[in-house]
């Protein structure tokens, strides 16, 4: 599975979970998210070691040469924002940023159909690896 599949399925359950209003499975996707970027341990690389396969470490890219300003790697971050984002989309102000889980789906399918993430790649602009 590679980090384009997972944002794939990511985006599609999530925009499904809004969808139906099932809201276990929307607390399971940021567990899921905080869990994976709390210890590092992300499905796709997880799946990847499991199946014997070499992961592409520049995979979203785009092929651009960022210039590295920090350890912390660009995927970590990007969880911690989703999670961070819609925590407190639902839970702390959920009827006046109910539109931003939305977008969220809709962009992270986007970025999972595409391979071009812009959180990603701003993320990796900033100086993360």
């Amino acid at each position: 599975m590679t980090n384009r599949t997972y944002r794939l399925l990511f985006g599609l359950s999530l925009l499904l979970s809004l969808y139906f209003e099932l809201q276990t499975v929307l607390y399971a996707l940021i567990g899921l998210a905080l869990f994976e970027a709390v210890t590092n341990l992300r499905t796709p690389s997880v799946l990847c070691r499991l199946r014997h396969h070499e992961c592409d470490a520049q995979e979203g890219s785009l092929g651009i040469a960022f210039r590295i300003r920090t350890d912390f790697e660009a995927e970590r971050v990007w969880r911690l924002v989703v999670a961070t984002f819609l925590s407190i989309s639902l839970f702390v102000f959920p009827k006046s940023l109910w539109f931003l889980p939305w977008f969220m789906g809709f962009a992270i399918t986007g970025a999972g159909i595409s391979g071009v993430c812009p959180v990603f790649l701003a993320l990796r602009w900033v100086g993360f690896r």
